[in-house]
């Protein structure tokens, strides 16, 4: 059924009643009124069935009809009742609520419009004092604040994120803040630029403390903040620069005290170093080492403010970290202690514990701290702290330590760290072994630019040119300069070294190659005559103590009057020699103080003395047993006494063999002890050159007897010619060699000649048949044994000599 059903409207009553076009008919005669009269009298039949059935119904039903009327006036009368007694309640709930009630709530509503008051007086307070950020930041920079203007600038960026955002007037501070910022970044930089230069090119006399360390330690901070890392590739290009200006002035300085240089002919530098005589070269370079010494110093101690700074901020990294963990830890207590208390509800839906709570700004700890850095502006601010201070608008102390923890620098300055700086301990790990290298790039600057330096001088082979005494100089002062830097940064540079090195291998081959041909000039005259010592030769001798080769200072006086000696006496032994020879020990020695001196070159000073050595020995064998020196000195002839004096002379070598050997080798490496092996092989050629002496000396015997023994005959008168012949050469033997040569090396000798000698005369015995068998011949050939036994006993040293005499006679079979 719809819901405007309505039996008024036509279009429904006759929808609902199909019959009503019989009204319509209008005119059709009687029949159709007929029809209607008919239809109206059926219609009130029904009605009267229908009001039959309700009454019949009603009958039915008459006794719970009339029971419920009487219940519905029982009914009201219930609720009259209660409705005067719900009157009544309401009247004592409002008398309660007005003594009760009403003036808590007041309180209440009084506590959350307070702090809804002081919500806005602390945000109108912040208003103001980020208002004030741009003049602050001002002023800590003309103070060179930089820490303290990027920490207001962050800070500030951070409260219009959080508590001013969407605030209309602020809407352009946030981008002028971050091109100031900007702007700061290149202050800083431009600053530490500025620092580095003044630093680095001060006064080199004065001492290497560190100047406006507060300065540095606060554009640091400021660096680190920003991330700007750069800033050791500027402090490089700022040493450099220094290093360069540094040996130009000291160039400069020099060339005004000398007169024969004149700067306004000679412009270019290296051209004035060029003219300087090696003393004023030298003292130059002198002066350039000391510099550069005070150089690095200063570097390494502006270093280790930077280091510092690092590593303090790697510390607090660390204890803010602790600190977050210590609070977290704090926090789970705190909450696990909460009361529980239960909170009742107010009619404005609110708990009585969350009313107070509402006073517990969250953020107020903060916006102190940023005003509180802000300090210009917030000297200015209305006092209001008798509102502020109030328990209610202050949060717990330890959420603003968690924020930033104080820190002293090395130069006594306290710095804020905030929580901002985020590098990570990699990062500032990285930045603090960054700093060391620095460091060392400033050690091989300087070596670098020393290196050029010397170079520059070793053009045209001025180095090269240098006596011993003055290359030594050098070298040590290059070694004292290179231990300094060394000492002083940690790390040895090797630039300086190794052109050091590169001029000392052509000094030693100066050095090998002007000795070597003094001493083939010294051979290609040496007669092979005993020389005399002078004292100094024997005060050179006696300075080789406990195997330690040094070599002595000359004397200016006193040595004139010692007179030279006829032998050299090492350890307690009798050397004659040759002048050669004595110069020889001095060149060696002059060998081992080069190597003392200039520890570089021990290896190839090595090399150079073993050829020197071996140069002698082949040398002095050409000249002597290769009879060299008839045609070179013009000798009539090479006697016993040339020979056992050269022999002799090649033992005083092999005797400071094993000494040389020592001395270089307690100057070498381990794995360069391979190279000593050139001693041995040397001592086995002398030794060999030795025996080859020894062996002529018993050949020229041997010779000697072949021929006269050979024409010996047994016969009266004894003793025969040939045996006082034989005896008489062999006390010119003697003569020649005895001085020369130990008496137990004499007495060898003597040995081998004396079978040598039994060899021939048994050996012409036994062609002539003569045997002892106690005849006339044998009488004979016994008294001339017993002459020459008599003759070569009676020789010096050689009386208890053991001839074995009996070994000429051959046993018969």
């Amino acid at each position: 059924m719809k819901p405007d059903f309505a039996l008024e409207d036509s279009l429904t009553f006759n929808a609902v009643l199909p019959w009503s076009h019989f009204s319509s008919a209008g005119g059709k005669g009687s029949r159709d009124a007929a029809s209607s009269k008919l239809l109206q009298e059926k219609l009130s039949h029904y009605l009267d069935i229908v009001e039959v059935n309700i009454a019949h119904q009603i009958s039915l039903r008459s006794e719970a009809f009339f029971h419920a009327m009487t219940s519905q006036h029982e009914l009201q009368d219930y609720l009259r009742k209660t409705s005067q007694a719900v009157k009544m309640l309401r009247d004592k709930i409002s008398q309660i609520d007005r003594v009760m009630c009403e003036g808590s709530l007041r309180i209440l509503r009084q506590a959350l419009t307070r702090n809804n008051c002081i919500k806005i007086y602390n945000k109108l307070k912040l208003m103001a004092t980020v208002h004030q950020t741009q003049p602050t930041v001002q002023l800590l920079l003309s103070t060179s604040e930089y820490v303290g203007a990027l920490d207001l600038i962050a800070t500030t960026q951070e409260v219009l994120q959080q508590e001013l955002q969407g605030i209309h007037s602020f809407r352009h501070l946030s981008s002028q803040l971050c091109e100031l910022e900007k702007l700061i970044d290149k202050m800083i930089i431009s600053e530490f630029t500025s620092y580095a230069r003044s630093d680095l090119n001060r006064l080199l006399e004065e001492d290497s403390h560190v100047v406006e360390e507060e300065r540095l330690v606060s554009l640091v901070f400021g660096m680190l903040k920003q991330r700007k890392l750069d800033f050791f590739e500027i402090y490089s290009e700022e040493m450099m620069a220094t290093a360069k200006t540094i040996i130009k002035q000291c160039v400069v300085n020099t060339v005004s005290q000398i007169d024969e240089i004149d700067s306004e002919i000679v412009a270019k530098l290296t051209d004035q170093i060029r003219m300087m005589s090696f003393s004023q070269w030298f003292g130059l370079l002198e002066n350039i080492f000391s510099k550069f010494t005070i150089f690095i110093q200063r570097v390494k101690a502006t270093l280790s403010v930077i280091r510092n700074v690092v590593l303090m901020v790697l510390d607090k990294n660390q204890r803010v970290r602790e600190m977050e963990i210590l609070a977290a830890q704090q926090s789970i207590r705190r909450e696990s202690n909460v009361d529980n208390d239960l909170a009742y509800l107010t009619h404005e839906g609110l708990f009585i514990s969350d009313a107070f709570s509402e006073g517990e700004l969250p953020n107020a700890a903060a916006n102190t701290n940023f005003q509180r850095n802000a300090s210009p502006s917030s000297s200015s601010e209305p006092s209001g702290s008798d509102i502020v201070s109030d328990p209610e608008c202050t949060t717990d102390s330890s959420s603003s330590k968690e924020h930033t923890l104080p820190s002293v620098t090395p130069g006594g300055i306290e710095i804020i760290l905030n929580e901002e700086m985020k590098l990570t301990d990699l990062e500032l790990g990285k930045i603090a072994n960054s700093i060391q290298e620095l460091l060392y790039d400033a050690s091989d600057i300087c070596h670098d630019r020393c290196s050029k330096f010397l170079l520059a001088r070793a053009k045209e082979g001025f180095l090269e040119k240098l006596n011993s005494a003055e290359f030594v100089s050098l070298s040590r002062a290059v070694e004292a300069f290179v231990l300094d830097t060394e000492k002083i940064c940690g790390r040895r540079s090797m630039s300086l070294r190794g052109a050091l090195q590169s001029q000392a291998n052509k000094f030693v081959n100066r050095f090998h190659d002007e000795r070597k041909t003094k001493l083939s000039l010294l051979l290609d005259n040496e007669r092979w005559k005993q020389a005399d010592v002078p004292a100094e030769f024997q005060d050179l001798v006696d300075s080789i103590k406990d195997g330690k080769i040094l070599l002595p200072e000359r004397k200016s006086g006193g040595t004139e009057e010692r007179k030279p000696t006829d032998f050299l006496t090492v350890d307690g032994q009798k050397y004659a020699v040759i002048g050669t020879v004595l110069l020889l020990i001095r060149i060696i020695l002059e060998y081992c103080s080069c190597v003392d001196d200039i520890p570089s070159v021990t290896t190839d000073m090595l090399t150079r003395l073993s050829d020197l050595l071996k140069y002698f020995n082949s040398r002095s064998c050409q000249l002597v047993l290769g009879a060299g020196a008839l045609q070179v000195v013009g000798l009539k002839t090479i006697t016993t006494k040339n020979l056992a004096l050269s022999s002799r002379c090649l033992q005083l070598i092999v005797h400071y063999i094993p000494l040389i050997r020592a001395h270089f080798e307690a100057r070498m490496q381990p794995k360069q002890y391979s190279m000593l092996r050139h001693f041995d092989h040397i001592t086995k050629d002398y030794n060999d050159h030795i025996s080859e002496i020894s062996a002529k000396l018993v050949t020229i015997m041997d010779g000697l007897f072949e021929k006269l023994l050979s024409k010996y005959e047994v016969k009266a008168p004894v003793p025969s010619t040939c045996f006082r012949t034989i005896c008489k050469q062999m006390g010119k033997m003697h003569e020649a060699i005895y001085d020369l040569l130990p008496e137990e090396q004499t007495q060898a000798l003597f040995l081998k000649i004396n079978s040598s000698y039994i060899f021939h005369l048994k050996r012409q015995l036994c062609h002539l048949n003569v045997s002892n068998d106690g005849g006339p011949q044998h009488g004979l050939v016994a008294a001339d044994i017993a002459f020459y036994t008599e003759n070569v006993q009676a020789l010096k040293g050689l009386k208890d000599l053991d001839l074995s005499l009996a070994e000429i006679w051959e046993q018969k079979r």
